[in-house]
């Protein structure tokens, strides 16, 4: 089996700060990195290193070669990012010293991606794998309509939030991944409660309280592993990347989440983002110390 993912390819560009900024106020930053970032590369290599087939479909400019050649150090299938006359998406993240971030992202070559290159990569596929797909690339609910129409199980990470977006793609998808706020939006300008979303699987992450999951009108909660927060940046994609490999290695929701939650906990105490994200041995030995 295997998983496909639409995603955005970005450079990550952060900043720790003493706090995070208010309006017209100027900081010196503390240190300055860049990283491999963007929701789409980060879930590609969480879903490698939970031990998954991964398939990255996407666009950098001639400027992000080194993050196409360094997913594809990381083990991501990278055949199908295409290398366009435009500058790469990149993001500017603050970081305060708890952990908690802010993020202007840039977009650039991500959205770029063209249909009719799609549907040449999903000719590829095979009915039962995986695709997946976030808010950072263009023709999302095509991707999403394509990939099922060939019998993939569908998932789509909601973020950078937009209900308009989530409208879009509502019936084309299997599994909807939210964290709190986004569920919380998703609700209030729908008029829709959770347990009502049309979608045979919904994940919410809650951070230090945990994850709800929703399956055919019913509920189960999962209690998060308690650590100390360094930098929260690509915890919930890494959730989600170890989240698709657990399913696509054939495992049951209820241990999917569980494994992707340790994930997740381990990401934050890590300063960073897809360079970073932890590898089953790295999760292993983590909570081998509580």
């Amino acid at each position: 089996m295997a998983i496909w993912n639409l995603g955005s390819v970005n450079a990550d560009l952060v900043y720790r700060l003493p706090h995070l900024p208010a309006p017209g106020e100027t900081l010196a930053a503390l240190s300055h990195q860049r990283g491999l970032g963007g929701k789409g590369a980060n879930m590609s290599v969480a879903a490698v290193r939970a031990g998954g087939d991964v398939h990255h479909i996407g666009a950098v400019g001639e400027d992000g070669v080194w993050m196409r050649d360094r997913l594809e150090d990381y083990g991501v299938g990278v055949a199908h990012i295409r290398v366009v006359d435009a500058a790469s998406g990149h993001a500017i993240i603050a970081l305060d010293g708890s952990g908690e971030n802010q993020i202007i992202i840039h977009p650039g070559a991500n959205i770029l991606v063209e249909m009719p290159v799609l549907e040449e990569v999903l000719s590829r596929a095979s009915a039962g794998d995986i695709a997946v797909f976030q808010n950072e690339t263009n023709v999302q609910r095509d991707f999403a309509r394509a990939a099922r129409d060939r019998g993939l199980r569908v998932c789509y990470a909601a973020a950078p939030f937009s209900v308009q977006a989530v409208r879009d793609v509502l019936d084309q998808i299997d599994i909807l991944v939210m964290n709190a706020v986004e569920a919380a939006q998703l609700e209030a300008e729908m008029g829709l409660a959770v347990a009502d979303i049309p979608v045979a699987d919904v994940v919410i992450t809650l951070g230090a309280d945990g994850c709800r999951w929703l399956h055919q009108g019913r509920e189960r909660h999962f209690d998060a592993p308690r650590v100390t927060p360094v930098d929260t940046t690509g915890a919930g994609d890494t959730f989600t990347g170890y989240l698709l490999a657990a399913l696509d290695n054939k495992q049951d929701m209820a241990r999917a989440i569980s494994r992707a939650q340790m994930a997740g906990a381990v990401m934050v105490t890590r300063l960073g983002t897809a360079d970073v994200i932890p590898t089953q041995d790295d999760i292993d030995q983590f909570f081998a110390s509580f």
